[in-house]
């Protein structure tokens, strides 16, 4: 089984405040779960982060990852949701995440 990080994508464009951080975690495990948003198992969902609207998405198998990344537009719908929110999906990257935390907490 592949590292969880690269198995792992991040997810930005969350609509924040409309509804429970946990109903928000089920309507994304939902999304990323379907194949017409090329997507697959979900192991785990971290919502909320320490960034508004920002979520991780960690799938069971990598080729998932591959996957949700070739989809050209994700839209988040649901029922409990007042409208279609466009979602930008990318790559985890640990070495990228460490740098901006290096850069916010010891600006040069």
């Amino acid at each position: 089984q592949a590292a969880k990080s690269a198995r792992t994508v991040v997810i930005a464009g969350i609509p924040d405040g409309l509804l429970h951080d946990d109903v928000m975690t089920d309507i994304l495990v939902i999304h990323f779960q379907m194949s017409k948003n090329n997507g697959g198992d979900v192991e785990e969902v971290t919502y909320p982060t320490m960034k508004k609207g920002v979520a991780y998405v960690t799938f069971e198998d990598q080729e998932v990852v591959e996957s949700v990344l070739k989809k050209v537009e994700h839209r988040l719908e649901d029922r409990r949701l007042p409208g279609h929110y466009p979602l930008k999906v990318t790559r985890y990257c640990e070495n990228v995440s460490s740098f901006i935390i290096y850069l916010v907490v010891l600006p040069l």
